[in-house]
């Protein structure tokens, strides 16, 4: 695992000597302490060599990328297994499992149904055309006949694609429960279709009709029904929750980053996927290594509190004994403010240094790559490099700037090595400037700006008090949960407005000047 180490005893001590067993202790303890550092946050290290290229030999792609640290955070694992799973870790991960299949069923039995009924809404008024020609001869189509055929023709045309714009569309999630307005508009069609069919079967199949522009008269009448339920569904689906009704607040639970949307008569889940997609493209990404500074600060002040019990056995801690800790602790917290006022002056200290030498870092590797790319436009072409060899060349230069500056703001998880050459070299294809660059380091941007592994396989969880499929009110509360945090959501009616006119006559607009006789000459 990344952020975990097993120690072993027997592999500490094959091949050191026990005149080294104090020193040995030191550095398993220097060590111990990097991993438990380790564990709160993931490093991602970029290593960049002066002399070889960083991805352009296939041998070095083999190898792993070493750290500049590595004399100090180099781990040796020994044989002990580290994967152990108890059996409410093997329940969870089967209800897990059977919640998957369950999803995936109810999808594809969902697809399979709509798309059975489209197929008997296009066929539909095309067998009420051919069944009459199959099981008798009806009387021959006549001019207005034809008309009426032609009509029938680009009816089912324009509702083909209607249907192909509004329905066949793809998914933008997957929901807990049904949409009640698509499944009452599927009932509603079937219901039509079915009443037609029914009406067909009694009136022309069994008295075998002949007037033939009397059937096709008959289909056309029930594409125009199909059609006029389309205008409904445009109207439900898509223009319904236009008007805005609702104000929704959304608050992240772990920062308190906090945004505000304006939403009409949609559900719970409706307004649930809006709300994420929003989320996705306003919010800033989550950083979990920027709360384990807070966490840390915090435990530190219960750091040494120890509370013994003469009278009392060891080990027993009774009421009283924490009520004292927390009394300490609340007695270090007060005076501790100076200590947080230094530790972010000199934190905020560092990042100015860093960003300073990446700044320059940078703005130099691009001077560089500017004068090789004057200079290779006089050599042969099968020197010039293309982006992709150029990042690499100019990527060592800035690699060790960049490097301290991510880490000095926590940023390291968000960016990989792979991810900033690709983005410098698409830099240079496009010709932007060092701060083009920079400006995804220097200033965290939405979640979809990084890797899409952070974002595009989250899964949500929608906790409400109310049924997901009801209508949002005022005051409605639910929670959109995911494995490292929760976003808070509340929604607030906006008032009614009352406006009232006042009149005011523009003649009335004279002014009289005031003097006074002590005045300024």
């Amino acid at each position: 695992m990344d952020t975990e180490s097993t120690y072993s005893g027997y592999s500490y001590y094959s091949g050191r000597s026990r005149g080294s067993h104090k020193h040995g202790e030191r550095s398993r303890d220097r060590h111990k302490s990097r991993s438990k550092d380790s564990r709160s946050e993931k490093s991602v290290t970029i290593n960049a060599p002066p002399a070889e290229p960083l991805l352009g030999e296939q041998s070095a792609r083999g190898e792993e990328v070493q750290d500049d640290n590595w004399g100090e955070t180099t781990t040796a694992v020994t044989g002990t297994s580290e994967h152990s799973l108890s059996q409410e870790d093997i329940v969870r991960i089967t209800k897990d499992m059977e919640a998957s299949v369950g999803l995936d069923c109810r999808r594809y039995a969902g697809l399979v149904v709509s798309a059975a009924l489209g197929l008997l809404v296009l066929l539909t008024p095309v067998a009420f055309l051919a069944l009459p020609h199959a099981l008798w001869r009806p009387q021959d189509c006549h001019t207005a006949c034809q008309g009426l055929l032609i009509s029938l023709a680009f009816k089912l045309l324009v509702l083909l694609l209607a249907v192909w714009a509004l329905f066949l569309r793809p998914l933008r999630a997957r929901m807990p429960r049904i949409f009640v307005f698509r499944a009452l508009l599927m009932v509603l069609v079937l219901l039509v279709v079915v009443s037609y069919w029914l009406f067909y079967g009694v009136r022309i199949l069994q008295s075998q009709d002949e007037n033939y522009q009397g059937i096709v008269q008959y289909a056309v009448s029930l594409v125009d029904a199909l059609l006029f339920i389309h205008y409904l569904a445009i109207v439900l689906l898509e223009l319904r929750h236009l008007q805005v009704i609702y104000s929704v607040r959304v608050t992240r639970s772990t920062d308190g980053e906090t945004h505000h949307y304006s939403m009409g008569q949609l559900s719970i889940q409706r307004a649930a996927v809006v709300i994420l997609e929003n989320y996705y493209r306003d919010f800033p990404v989550h950083n979990p290594a920027l709360l384990t500074v807070a966490k840390s600060r915090a435990t530190k002040h219960m750091v040494g509190l120890k509370v013994y019990n003469v009278d009392g056995p060891p080990n027993n801690t009774t009421p009283s004994q924490s009520r004292a800790m927390i009394a300490a602790a609340a007695r270090r917290r007060d005076s501790s403010h100076n200590e947080l006022y230094y530790e972010e002056a000199d934190h905020e200290r560092r990042v100015r240094k860093r960003r300073a030498r990446l700044v320059v870092a940078v703005e130099e590797a691009f001077t560089h790559i500017k004068r090789m790319q004057e200079e290779e436009q006089k050599k042969t072409p099968g020197e010039v490099m293309d982006p992709r060899e150029a990042a690499q060349a100019i990527f060592p230069s800035m690699a060790r700037a960049l490097q301290k500056y991510l880490r000095t703001t926590r940023q390291q998880h968000c960016h990989t090595m792979e991810s900033i050459q690709q983005h410098l070299a698409f830099c240079i294809t496009n010709n932007m400037t060092p701060k083009a660059f920079l400006e995804s380091y220097l200033t965290p941007g939405p979640t979809l700006q990084y890797g899409r592994e952070r974002w595009l396989a989250r899964h949500w969880t929608l906790v409400s008090e109310d049924a997901v499929t009801s209508g949002l009110k005022d005051g409605s509360v639910f929670l959109l949960k995911c494995i490292d945090f929760s976003l808070v959501v509340t929604a607030t009616k906006i008032p009614f407005i009352k406006l009232s006119e006042e009149f005011i006559d523009p003649k009335s607009h004279k002014f009289v000047l005031r003097l006074q006789s002590e005045t300024s000459v």
